[in-house]
Order: C-alpha cells, then structure tokens, then sequence
C-alpha cells in the first residue's frame, strides 16, 4: 500500500508532507496505458493532489490539480480528498519523447510550459476556492512550489518524481512538499534549501528506500523531524452507474431525445477509470418518459 506521512520539526518553523505513490502510479498507467513520459506527468501530478488533498479538513472536501501547458500531453489532471483517494488522466497517454540530454524523461517538454496550473479546492461551499498561475517549465513540482508562493503566500520546496523502468512499468513514485510556517527565522530556510540539495534526486531516495518518513528524515536531516500522521492512500474512482444517470438526467428532456434519435442509445466512459456504461434505447426512453412524468 502507497503511504502519506505529514510531518513539523522541533520547534515548528517547517511542515512537511510526503508520499509514495509506486502501486498507484502504476494503477493509473495499467488503466490509461500510457507511454513513459506520459506515466511519469500523470504520477507526479497524482503525488502532489495526494498530498494537497490529505491537508484538507472535511471528509466530503476535494481538491482538484488541473495542468494544461499546451504540450503534446494535453491536460494533466488529478482529483484527491482527505480520505487518501486519488485519481486522475492525461489526455494523451499515449504521448512520449525522447530522452533529454540528462537522460530523464522530458515531462516538461511533453506539459509544455505556454499555460497554466489550476488548483481547485471544493469545500462543500457555495463556490469552490480556484487559484491559477503560470506555467515555469511544465516539470510540475517547481510549478507547484511556485503556486502555493503566489497563491497561498507559502514559501515551498517541492519535489515529484517517478521512475519507469526498462518494461515501461513503475519503479518507484512519489514527493514532498515543504512549507515554511509563519514567524520561522531566516536561517531556516537557508538550512531547508541545504537540506534538499544535500538529498538529491527524489526518485533515486525513494528508489532506494520507498518509505515516505524516511524521505523526510533524509531531506530535513538538519532538523528533528516529529511525525503527526501515517495514512495509506490509493488510486479509486467515484464513477457508478447512478451517477452516469444524474449526468444524463441533468442534460434534459430535449438533449436526451435528440440523442435517442440520432444514436438509438449511448455509451459513456469514465475519464478515470475508463469504465464504460452503455445506455440502450429502451433505457434512455425510460429516462425521458420520468423526466416528463415529473413536469408534469
């Protein structure tokens, strides 16, 4: 089971969220059958809505991480709660380019970096809370970082990282976020940015040892790290054929006609699951004959 540790140090000048995110990374590739640059944009993207969505308060809240960069992959999208449930797409899976010059894989590239990063926080409120910046580089953890500065007024480090292994499959995934609390000193932040060049690259951390409060250990080393929670998280989807229903309800009466005349019947298909739900004729003509029941 992938897990989410969130963590202060002594002293609560810094907090601190990390994940691995291996089993659900994979989850996600298995069922989009994405291409490796593709896996890679989708599982950072998938780590950093666990952790922005483990923070919030109400069990019923959502956090939606919306990517669009105008690059060859499309939108990148994520959807978390503070349950430790996760899932998310991209819209072209099948999209991945050559190595860069480093040998990793080029998310930027393949995200682009001509638009923006939207995150959306549904509270149960009348209106949700959106927040939107530009793009840097389109590699997602310094866009991030650079959102909850903007945005939210957090000076954040932020690291996300899959690495795919020769048969394409997942070999390790996951992150931290990193936050400065209110009043903490300046020599603090000095001593965060020693710690995370210190610790490297993420995904060769957790390579090594997939354990989200040992990621923490090693990139706060200069610190002492205090644990307030451990909680497992997963890939699921919502969809249900109850819920297809309403969205087909909520078209209307004239929509829903329309469509039984042009195509006898519907297929629907999950964006995150790719479940598909199919509609008969029959079936559709029940839903119009209750709507018109109800007007009348």
């Amino acid at each position: 089971m992938d897990q989410l540790v969130r963590a202060i140090t002594a002293g609560g000048g810094v907090k601190a969220v990390a994940v691995t995110a291996r089993k659900l990374t994979e989850q996600a590739r298995n069922i989009h059958r994405t291409l490796p640059t593709a896996t890679a944009a989708l599982g950072r993207t998938l780590a950093a809505a666990a952790m922005m969505g483990n923070a919030l308060k109400e069990d019923a809240a959502s956090l939606t991480l919306q990517i669009k960069g105008g690059g060859p992959l499309g939108t990148v999208l994520a959807v978390s709660d503070p349950l430790g449930c996760v899932r998310g797409y991209v819209q072209n899976p099948q999209t991945d380019l050559p190595l860069r010059p480093d040998g990793k894989l080029d998310v930027g590239g393949a995200v682009g970096c001509e638009g923006t990063l939207t995150v959306i926080k549904d509270l149960g409120m009348k209106e949700p809370y959106i927040g939107s910046v530009g793009l840097l580089g389109g590699e997602i953890a310094e866009d991030l970082a650079a959102y909850f500065v903007e945005s939210e007024q957090i000076p954040t480090a932020c690291a996300l990282g899959v690495l795919v292994d020769r048969d394409q499959s997942v070999r390790a995934a996951g992150g931290y976020i990193i936050q400065l609390l209110p009043g903490a000193e300046e020599g603090v932040i000095a001593q965060v940015e020693q710690g995370v060049l210190s610790a490297g690259p993420v995904t060769a951390l957790l390579d090594r040892n997939p354990d989200p409060e040992a990621l923490l250990r090693t990139v706060l080393s200069g610190f002492d790290v205090e644990l307030l929670e451990s909680s497992p998280i997963s890939y699921k989807c919502y969809c249900s054929r109850d819920r297809v229903e309403r969205a087909l309800i909520s078209m209307g009466v004239e929509e829903l006609e329309d469509l039984l005349a042009e195509q006898g019947g519907c297929e629907l298909g999950c964006q995150f699951c790719d479940k598909v739900y199919r509609y008969t004729a029959g079936e559709l003509k029940e839903l119009i004959d209750r709507l018109k029941a109800q007007k009348a």
